[in-house]
Order: structure tokens, then sequence, then C-alpha cells
């Protein structure tokens, strides 16, 4: 794994300068694709950011979250804004909410316009009643007409949600481009740029610590969430990442074979001004792996090691799934939980049964980023290959999980035994004994260089360091792991 040729940006760096970075890229690939469409270098960027929304019919509102698009490009925190970019010279504005009297007495005092002007680094701020006529009046062409306004409008691929374009009283009589700028911005945040990583590595590391937290204070018969508090008050109280990227994962035994179990009663993820990260790690919860555990955590880990290696600009992730697998097959294949020819195995999809899911996914200001299939790449349909979030060939600039896991799922065991086929590659008495094992997932956050690619993660990972840390050891790095406690297959002595 080659490190960063990349330096980061400074913590102290405004988070305001972020975004106006992104903003300036937008407006930047936004020229570009205009200049070689021979269109006009002209028009407005117009996005809407999120409203707050109560808990179905009751008065009780959620903590906002804004839309992530809009947080992309402005990094607002409060909802009810509109964000507008002139492609031409950059010029940004924000629309705030007017607010009445009465929001003092609930919310506090309000701020005002040139609060919000200094605080997101925009050119100016304005209330959102006067959108329609500042758009009119300041970007009209050579002073009479509507500009043309370019508004963000298509589908998220790991979804299947579209995004929805602004609207506001008046929109009609102007022009509206709705296919230009969605694709155009969701490949601007496929690459990060210097300061995003920053906070990136920063949250990266507040996760690290977080788990190595979990791992110290983990002990036999504690609760889930148990284990999703201890990492969210860490997390919260040490580093200042309150809000989760998505519903936390904290399973044990045979809930940790549900892949997008969150009942917590799971991997555990926050987010820092926005973006996110996403680790797992895997565990025993008394410190010590048994044989049958180590078995299972080293393949997934073989299979983990072994694509950031290989990861470099080029490379296309459906080669590293797969690659992936095997590796997972070929660990199983010497324990004699599987036999037969791998390459016959790949060709049946065997791993699918090990592994439903994809490798890995872009990350950023969303856990699962969107930009996985631009215009163009087709999803796989075959097992396990269709729930990749994307088969891009990686480029310098993107960070992408990696994120393998071994698992022995009942659903999908019992469609392999009731395969003839592929019935025949399995040792069913062994794999009785994992049936209730659940399952191991190892994943990490990976930043593509030009080199190579530098993992931002920093858990314990080799069996000996976690041991050594649930035990009580310090935790930096993973360069003091002693040899002598395991043989050469990686495997605790019995």
């Amino acid at each position: 794994m080659s490190e960063s040729s990349h330096s980061l940006a400074p913590p102290g760096a405004s988070m305001a300068e972020v975004h106006a970075g992104n903003r300036e890229r937008l407006a930047a690939a936004l020229r570009a694709h205009l200049t070689a469409a021979g269109r006009p270098l002209s028009g407005i960027v117009l996005l809407q950011g999120g409203e707050e929304q109560t808990r179905y019919c009751t008065d009780h509102v959620p903590l906002f979250r804004q839309e992530s698009y809009f947080a992309y490009l402005f990094g607002v925190r409060e909802p009810g804004f509109y964000g507008a970019v002139d492609i031409a010279s950059g010029q940004s504005i924000l629309f705030a909410p007017r607010l009445s009297s009465d929001d003092a007495i609930w919310n506090g005092k309000s701020k005002k316009l040139p609060h919000f002007k200094d605080m997101y680094k925009v050119d100016s701020a304005l209330h959102v009643d006067e959108l329609a006529q500042v758009l009119r009046c300041e970007f009209s062409e050579h002073g009479h007409g509507e500009p043309l306004l370019f508004l963000l409008h298509g589908r998220n691929t790991d979804s299947g949600n579209y995004s929805r374009p602004a609207s506001f009283e008046g929109m009609d009589k102007f022009d509206t481009d709705l296919t230009t700028l969605h694709p155009i911005l969701t490949e601007c945040r496929v690459t990060k740029s210097d300061m995003e990583l920053a906070l990136i590595q920063h949250a990266n590391d507040v996760s690290s610590e977080a788990h190595v937290e979990v791992m110290r204070r983990i002990k036999p018969g504690m609760t889930e969430n148990q284990l999703e508090s201890i990492f969210r008050f860490h997390a919260s109280m040490h580093e200042g990442c309150r809000r989760c990227a998505y519903t936390c994962i904290c399973a044990t035994g045979q809930n940790s074979s549900i892949l997008h179990y969150g009942q917590n009663d799971g991997a555990v993820n926050d987010e820092y001004n926005f973006y996110a990260f996403d680790i797992t790690c895997s565990y025993p919860t008394n410190g010590k792996f048994t044989r049958d555990q180590a078995v299972v955590y080293n393949a997934a880990l073989k299979a983990h090691n072994d694509v950031i290696s290989h990861m470099r600009p080029g490379v296309k992730w459906i080669g590293m799934h797969k690659l992936a697998e095997r590796r997972i097959l070929e660990s199983l294949e010497k324990e004699d939980i599987i036999h037969g020819d791998i390459d016959d195995m790949m060709d049946r999809r065997l791993g699918a049964v090990f592994m439903p899911h994809g490798l890995g996914h872009l990350l950023g200001i969303d856990a699962h980023d969107p930009g996985g299939y631009p215009e163009g790449l087709e999803r796989p349909e075959e097992p396990g290959l269709r729930s990749l979030r994307t088969t891009r060939e990686l480029k310098e600039g993107m960070v992408i999980t990696v994120e393998p896991g071994c698992y022995f799922i009942d659903a999908l065991l019992r469609q392999a035994r009731n395969d003839p086929i592929c019935s025949e590659f399995f040792n069913w008495e062994k794999i009785q004994m994992y049936r209730s094992f659940g399952g191991v997932r190892i994943e990490s956050n990976v930043y593509v260089t030009a080199q190579g690619c530098t993992n931002l993660t920093n858990c314990p990972q080799e069996i000996c360091e976690i041991e050594a840390v649930m035990a009580g050891a310090a935790w930096h790095s993973r360069d003091s792991c002693s040899t002598a406690t395991i043989t050469e297959n990686g495997l605790p002595k019995s």
C-alpha cells in the first residue's frame, strides 16, 4: 500500500472553505461542459436545501440534517435555504428563510443575513422571498430576460430515489434545465479535494478511537445497545461527532449475519461536518478468538488486505470484488469447509453464498456517496455482483470502503444445498458447525492515490492486535504485532 502524495489541509481550515472549493469545482466543470457542447457560458445553478420534518403527525421534530448536495456546495446547517451559483462568474448567493418575530421566543435570537454571508463564505445573503426578483434583476441576460436555471434532478443509483429540483413561487417564468446539473455535480463528488480528505481523515480517526474504546469495554453479557452507547458517547463527547451517518450496526452472534442489522441492537458510523466515515470491526466478546472464529475472521482479513494491496487508479472495482471472493473461498477450502476447484466455484458464483453484498462503496458527504453508476455503466446481474454499489475503474482522489465479509446465512445455504451442482462443493458436516456463527466483516475507508492507495482507518485488525487491545494494551499502529502466539497460517495455537 502506497502512502498518499497529497498533503492534507490543516485541521484548522475553515469548514466554509471546503464548500467554497466545491462550488468552484462545480462552476469550472459546468463551464467545461457547456464549452464542449457549444452552449453559452451562462445560467444559474439553483439548489433547494432540506426542510424540517415532523415525525409523522406529531409535533416532534427530529434532529435536522441538510440535503447532501446542498451540504456539499454550501455547508448550511439550517433548514429552509436556497443557494445559487452563477456559472460564468462563480458568484454565490444564499437565500435564508425570513423568520417571524415569534421564532426568537422558541428558538432563540434570529441570525441576521450578514451572519450567513460570513459563516458560509458566499458573496451575498438575502431572503427566500426575494429569490425570484434577485435572479431576474441580478442575472438577467444583458438586462432583459430571465436567466436559465440549472436544477438538480436525477436518480441516485444506490437508493433508486430521485433528487428534488428546486421550486419557488414564480419559477414558471424562468427557463429551466433538468438534465445537465445532476451528472456533473455527482461526478464532482466522486473525487475528493485535500480539504475534504482532511475531514474524512478526522472522521476516521474519531471512529477508529471509538471502536478501540468499545473493544476495551465489551464484556460477555452486555447488550448490543450498550455497545452502541459506548461508541456514540466516545465520538460525541471527545471528538464532536454527534450524528451517525446511518443506523448503527452493533450485531452479536447470529445477528452478525444480517447485513443491515440495526435493532441494537451494529459497524457504527458517524459524520463530521457532513462528511461520513464507515468502519466495521469484528471481535470476540471475551477478548480471545476460538479457532473456528479465527478461521472465518482470517478469511475476511485476507480478502481485505489483498484488495487494498492491489488498489490503484485504473483498476476495475468488479475485479477487486472477485479477488475478495476468491480469497475467501481459498481460505474456506483450506479448512475443508468447501472443496473442489476454486475456478469452478467462481464460475458458479459460490462467492456470493458467503459474501452476498458488494465489496464497498464510495464515501464522502454520504456514507453511500453517489456516482457509483454514471450513465453508460450498467449494474451486473449475477449473484453478489448485482449488489455492487459501483463497478467503476478507480480514480485518484476517490475514497471508497473495502469491506469484505464471510457469512453463514441460512437462507443462502439452503439455496446452495438445493442446487445439485453447487451442493457438491460444500462439506455439509463442517457447514453445520458454522450455521450459528453469524459472520465477520472487516471494513476500512481507503483513499486512492496516484501510486496506489492509503488506508485512512486505524483500527486493530490482526488477531494478535485485537486480543492485545482487548486485554488493555495501548493502540497506536499496526507495527507491534508479535507472531509468537499464532501459527503460520494466522490461526491461534490450540
